[in-house]
């Protein structure tokens, strides 16, 4: 019985950061978690950032109200969730997610919350669980489930390693080249096939 479980931005949506970072005028909020393994640290360096420019929650869900899933990402995940469980992991938070769900067909998400003041201001955020990827593909596999990850950034290695198949999704050059063993694609029906691939071993 298996359950694949996926990154959500960059690989089935845009990067929410730096959508914001390019409709606030921010440049240096296009940082994301490709550039900062230590996602305690590049989030609490984004609300600094926020902080500082006065920007709250209202101004990051108007973006997101904007950003729609990737070209073909709906499809691909209507055609792997007709062939398996599919859960997607991700380090982003319920008040950026809902959106974004809607758009996608509501697939099931584990995420994160932000804590947010009543003006708005994101004054910190609650991490679900510690390494909440690896977690709760752990978690999944103490209850019998075999897991299939895919991923494009640092903080999706250890889900996909810990899987018993993993890809990378149009990750960048750097991670591919530190981790020849992971196959890795850029297209969703090259992702798909071998996903199918795995499921009918």
């Amino acid at each position: 019985m298996y359950i694949t479980c996926l990154d959500l931005e960059g690989v089935l949506v845009p990067e929410i950061w730096i959508a914001f970072a390019e409709e606030s005028g921010i440049p240096e909020l296009k940082r994301t978690t490709r550039d900062e393994p230590d996602y305690d640290k590049l989030m609490k360096w984004r609300i600094g950032v926020l902080k500082e420019h006065g920007l709250g929650l209202k101004e990051i869900q108007e973006t997101i109200a904007k950003i729609d899933p990737l070209p073909g990402a709906k499809e691909f995940l209507d055609k792997l969730r007709k062939e398996c469980q599919v859960i997607i992991i991700s380090d982003t938070f319920t008040q950026f997610a809902g959106p974004l769900m809607e758009k996608l067909g509501q697939p099931t998400i584990f995420c994160n919350s932000l804590e947010v003041a009543a003006d708005g201001e994101i004054t910190g955020f609650k991490m679900r669980v510690e390494n909440s990827k690896l977690t709760t593909v752990k978690a999944l596999q103490s209850i019998g489930y075999d897991t299939i990850a895919s991923g494009d950034s640092y903080n999706d290695l250890a889900m996909i390693q810990a899987s018993k198949a993993g890809f990378l999704f149009r990750s960048t050059e750097q991670i591919q080249k530190d981790h020849p063993e992971l196959p890795a694609f850029e297209r969703y029906e090259d992702l798909l096939a071998a996903i199918e691939q795995e499921l009918q071993k």
